[in-house]
């Protein structure tokens, strides 16, 4: 297709899926594996709401980790299919530290995880499931659960490190050609309403619970994505700041442009989470 002729930088008119509760008797939870018996996979439904997603293609100097939450910077991998796990463990978690220590001022660097998202026509087939595009408005850490995080894996010197400033940073790259089908949108921090737009999710593995939000909707909310996301192109998301006096976390989800052609190829990318410290 031709993709720069087909689509051109614009604002996308379209609508979210923001949170629903299903039952107000129960704290909100999802299992992130197979379930107990009998027992519902999540207990969170969605709302959707019409919304405009703002292109910053041209502005990307508008927007920073600081002030709205994320912030788009320019990076080539020598990984390019990410395909091998082995290869994306040592030198991409490795470029990955490196570009935050140059583009964050990080000290040290702790990559928890990552997350492949590719699409097949039943992507439970595929061993290990292939995770798709997540259509739902949330931050991948509560404040409490960011906390915890740095206990978890990092054990005796967690106490330290938590006196100084920590982060979690969701470093989120397209893989193979650029973004049309389903892209990333991320809010302005700014245009959050801290005491009822966050909600708390239960996030429960076989051996770990942690804790996400889902998040009301709000009119206030302004949202904006990069037309045309090049694998070259990182978006970094903040899911966590210990300093509050800045931005200090932004919901992002997966969205619908209409206008993109039907023959667009399907959306692939990757995500590293990172503990980010100001300590070394």
């Amino acid at each position: 297709m031709a993709t720069a002729e087909v689509l051109p930088p614009h604002d996308v008119p379209t609508s979210l899926n923001y949170y629903k509760p299903i039952d107000d008797d129960q704290v909100p939870y999802n299992y992130a594996y197979e379930t107990p018996e009998g027992v519902p996979r999540s207990n969170v439904g969605i709302e959707p709401h019409p919304v405009v997603i703002h292109d910053v293609r041209g502005k990307e100097d508008s927007v920073s980790l600081d002030t709205t939450g994320f912030q788009f910077v320019k990076h080539v991998s020598s990984e390019k299919d990410f395909l091998d796990e082995e290869a994306i463990k040592t030198s991409y978690y490795k470029e990955v530290e490196e570009l935050l220590k140059t583009e964050a001022g990080a000290k040290r660097v702790f990559i928890f995880d990552h997350t492949i998202r590719r699409y097949t026509e039943d992507n439970r087939n595929e061993n290990p499931p292939l995770r798709g595009p997540v259509q739902r408005v949330h931050i991948d850490q509560t404040f409490q659960a960011s906390v915890n995080r740095v206990r978890h894996h990092l054990g005796d010197d967690a106490d330290r490190l938590l006196k100084g400033r920590v982060r979690i940073i969701n470093v989120w790259r397209p893989i193979g050609h650029p973004v049309y089908d389903k892209p990333l949108a991320v809010a302005d921090w700014r245009t959050l309403d801290k005491e009822h737009d966050l909600v708390p999710v239960r996030l429960i593995y076989p051996n770990y619970e942690g804790s996400t939000y889902s998040v009301r909707y709000n009119p206030t909310h302004r949202w904006h994505y990069l037309s045309n996301q090049t694998p070259d192109e990182v978006l970094f998301i903040k899911c966590y700041d210990s300093e509050e006096d800045r931005a200090r976390l932004t919901p992002h989800t997966a969205f619908v442009d209409a206008s993109v052609p039907e023959d667009a190829p399907h959306r692939e990318s990757i995500e590293v989470r990172v503990l980010v410290f100001d300590t070394e």
